[in-house]
């Protein structure tokens, strides 16, 4: 059997393969629900056969909406059509996981495919926070710097949302403290700025993702995995950096995070990235071997040998894939026929085999 299509057990959860659909906003929801978009969208890639199937970044408050039509799981009323969602991810073999996430000063966007604008109160939208009053782009509202106040609040809602995931039958949650979002603007020397115990020092800027996953923690089952996605580099010279992503990764480790989920960027406009097939894979090898922690691949994956290879050279423990699964959801089931696998196929779905 390939490496791709081998199980993995991370705690008392076991993936059939080593395949996980990274999570892709859709901005397709109103006031957070899931409806059956969702379902047929995450629905389908279980039964084309993916190991892990995770959310799209879902708020763990309205304010942690990145768009006004995003998944949101701030409201016991969110639970039911995300239970019903988890329940069908289940019953066709895969492992049902949801991305908890606060989009900080990257919020109040309209919906990016009419309007890619941030919203006005006046029109639906909010005021923004991140842990400094410094804007991603120049045209954005000014975001509102975090009180203590704020920061425990933020805290509480990651709890509260990993509590109603539990509650919804999710067996994987995964912390979003990549893309520029609002933990890695606390990360990030280059959008942090703060004089206090949140700012200043490496120690000082990862506090409150520590802090976030201990409150998650405190909901979360042990048994159960917990990833956490990083940008393991701005790409911008004085920015978070692949050094500071390993240090972060193995104090990640001790305090029992299982995966780290390995992107790049999103925090800078003047981010400088050359873009190729594998081109972040190298910073998941890198925690990999010099942490021990499991690590996900991911960006520009497309193919079953080049997933295979990156496992083959223990480069990385999970493929991560999005817009390959978003052209052809059966990816999977075709990529073990490439690899000689012979896995199993829906029933349903067998006399194509």
């Amino acid at each position: 059997m390939s490496l791709l299509f081998s199980p993995i057990k991370i705690k008392n959860i076991t993936l059939k393969n080593r395949i996980v659909v990274s999570p892709m906003c859709e901005y397709s929801s109103i006031d957070g629900f899931a409806n059956n978009w969702h379902l047929v969208h995450l629905g389908s890639r279980a039964v084309g056969g993916a190991g892990l199937v995770i959310t799209e970044a879902t708020a763990v408050s309205p304010e942690g909406r990145i768009s006004i039509v995003d998944l949101g799981i701030w409201k016991d009323e969110h639970k039911e059509k995300l239970k019903e969602i988890v329940d069908f991810i289940h019953e066709n073999g895969s492992v049902a996981g949801i991305q908890l996430a606060h989009a900080g000063r990257k919020a109040s966007f309209d919906i990016p495919w009419e309007n890619p604008a941030q919203v006005s109160k006046e029109n639906g939208g909010w005021d923004t926070v991140a842990p400094s009053a410094i804007q991603f782009n120049s045209k954005d509202k000014m975001p509102i710097a975090l009180d203590k106040a704020g920061i425990e609040k933020v805290k509480s809602d990651f709890k509260a949302a990993a509590k109603r995931a539990l509650e919804a039958g999710f067996k994987v949650v995964e912390v979003h403290a990549a893309h520029g979002y609002l933990l890695h603007q606390f990360l990030s020397p280059l959008s942090n700025q703060r004089t206090d115990e949140y700012g200043g020092s490496f120690e000082n800027r990862i506090r409150i993702v520590l802090e976030v996953v201990a409150a998650v923690q405190e909901v979360w089952p042990k048994e159960n995995p917990l990833f956490v996605r990083i940008s393991a580099t701005d790409w911008v010279n004085g920015g978070w950096n692949a050094e500071d992503s390993v240090q972060l990764a193995g104090i990640l480790k001790e305090i029992g995070v299982d995966v780290i989920d390995t992107s790049t960027g999103g925090l800078a406009r003047e981010q400088q990235i050359l873009v190729a097939p594998n081109y972040q894979v190298g910073f998941a090898e890198q925690i990999k071997k010099e942490t021990g922690i499991l690590t996900g691949a991911v960006g520009l994956i497309t193919e079953a040998a080049q997933a295979e290879a990156i496992l083959s050279a223990d480069q990385a423990d999970l493929i991560f894939i999005a817009r390959e699964l978003l052209r052809n959801p059966y990816f999977p089931l075709q990529a073990a026929k490439q690899l000689g696998d012979d896995v199993k196929w829906p029933v349903q779905y067998e006399r194509a085999k």
